[in-house]
């Protein structure tokens, strides 16, 4: 099971385009979070109602792979949080979810609602 940690993000408005290229999946953080083998990727999303807000989706292989990239790369971690404080005016964390199923690697992805000759 993939574990996935959550954040959001209320992005200051000047600080946008620089916000996108650290959290970006192949931004400052991946890179950091690349250092270790239990790392899996990372999602940004930005909201199309709500300028400024972003969420970052972190995957990691267990709960117990994040902890030990955290045991061995705290300083690293702490270091590029300060520089990346100035970026936002909020940050919160939503949680730490583990994925019940992964999304398969190409475009198709299975829909869920039913057609509308579907028998209920």
């Amino acid at each position: 099971m993939t574990f996935c940690i959550v954040w959001e993000f209320r992005v200051r408005s000047q600080a946008a385009a620089a916000f996108e290229a650290a959290y970006a999946p192949d931004g400052e953080w991946a890179r950091l979070f690349r250092r270790d083998a239990g790392y899996l990727g990372t999602e940004l999303l930005r909201d199309g109602g709500l300028p400024g807000r972003y969420l970052t989706v972190d995957r990691w292989r267990s709960a117990a792979a994040w902890q030990a990239f955290r045991t061995r790369h705290g300083a690293a971690y702490a270091a590029l949080d300060a520089r990346c404080e100035p970026l936002t005016f909020a940050e919160r964390h939503l949680g730490s979810f583990d994925a019940i199923e992964r999304i398969p690697d190409h475009p198709t992805v299975p829909s869920h609602r039913k057609e509308p000759n579907d028998a209920t």
